[in-house]
């Protein structure tokens, strides 16, 4: 039994000395970024900055691959069955890595069992409304659906996405009852928002933005904590009297199942680096984002937390899966 238990302890040995053997000279070849959308979004934006940085850091290609489609579905199910060995990674926003598990009867990953290297940015959403509606405030908005139940109505990106789920806690926690528009992504909800087919939104800042200082809709409230550099009048909803509605988009990087951990902790020490150094910084701020430093640790605790959040709201609204 002593033998059999020195053994396992030698071998254990050789796989911490490999490990981190690897992390030393990580990465030795290059690597390969999946990006779960198209290229163009928010997510493909920053893990392009992100990607150049490590790759003048590391002095080996960080490649960029967009593989979009079914909710961002397609491009975390190739990571996931990559080999582990960090240069395969995942970037996303959050509904691979949280709630796509929850929303669809059948996935050839488990969003959970990712490993999160770091959370890369931050952006909050917002209460957008359209030119013309008759309220003016959050609580104007707030007694008109009151007095018109079902009829107020609200866009979304689509069932489960993160407008439809943020209007559904909205509605959970003041007690109103709307009416769901669901779209096929942001752009023909903007445009019906600016048309006046469709009373009211949550998107995120840097969509609504145009809209808003153009007159074509209007932002009444943001969905964060503290109010914006952008729009100094606008209340947060918990100044407006709404509290515990906080909704902001996020970008993610993850690696398969089984990552070493030094590989993660390299990785995600770089990635921090490189949305702390100035240039990505000003372009953050241009683009209304917020960086997002953090450990691996504080990372998946940040999913975790998201997950079970949007987990309750999906269970409380009876959003079905599909």
């Amino acid at each position: 039994m002593m033998r059999t238990l020195a053994g396992l302890v030698l071998m254990l040995a050789c796989v911490l000395s490999a490990r981190a053997q690897d992390a030393a000279t990580y990465p030795s070849k290059p690597v390969k970024i999946v990006v779960s959308t198209p290229a163009g979004g928010g997510v493909d934006t920053v893990t392009r900055m992100v990607a150049d940085a490590l790759q003048k850091k590391f002095g080996q290609p960080f490649v960029v691959e967009n593989r979009g489609g079914a909710a961002g579905n397609i491009g975390a199910e190739s990571v996931y069955t990559a080999e582990p060995d960090g240069y395969t990674l995942l970037a996303s926003q959050a509904a691979p890595v949280t709630i796509n598990g929850l929303l669809y009867t059948r996935l050839n990953f488990d969003p959970a069992k990712f490993e999160a290297v770091a959370i890369m940015s931050s952006i909050p959403n917002v209460l957008l409304v359209r030119a013309g509606f008759p309220a003016n405030s959050v609580a104007e908005l707030l007694d008109h659906a009151r007095a018109n139940p079902n009829k107020v109505n609200y866009a979304s990106q689509g069932i489960g996405t993160s407008s439809h789920l943020t209007a559904e806690l909205f509605e959970e926690v003041t007690g109103i009852r709307l009416q769901h528009v669901p779209y096929r992504g942001t752009a023909p909800a903007l445009n019906d928002i600016a048309g006046g087919q469709v009373d009211m939104f949550f998107v995120e800042i840097a969509t609504a933005l145009e809209l808003h200082r153009g007159g074509r809709a209007r932002v009444l409230a943001i969905a964060g904590e503290e109010r914006l550099r952008e729009l100094p009048d606008v209340p947060t909803l918990a100044e407006a009297g709404v509290k515990d509605v906080l909704s902001r988009s996020w970008n993610a990087i993850t690696a398969p199942p089984k990552t070493p951990r030094p590989v993660i902790e390299k990785l995600n020490a770089a990635i921090n680096e490189a949305i702390a150094s100035e240039p990505i910084r000003s372009r953050f701020v241009a683009l209304q984002l917020q960086p997002e430093p953090n450990s691996p640790v504080e990372a998946a605790a940040f999913i975790a937390r998201e997950t079970q959040k949007w987990a309750d709201v999906i269970r409380k609204a009876g959003v079905k899966p599909h």
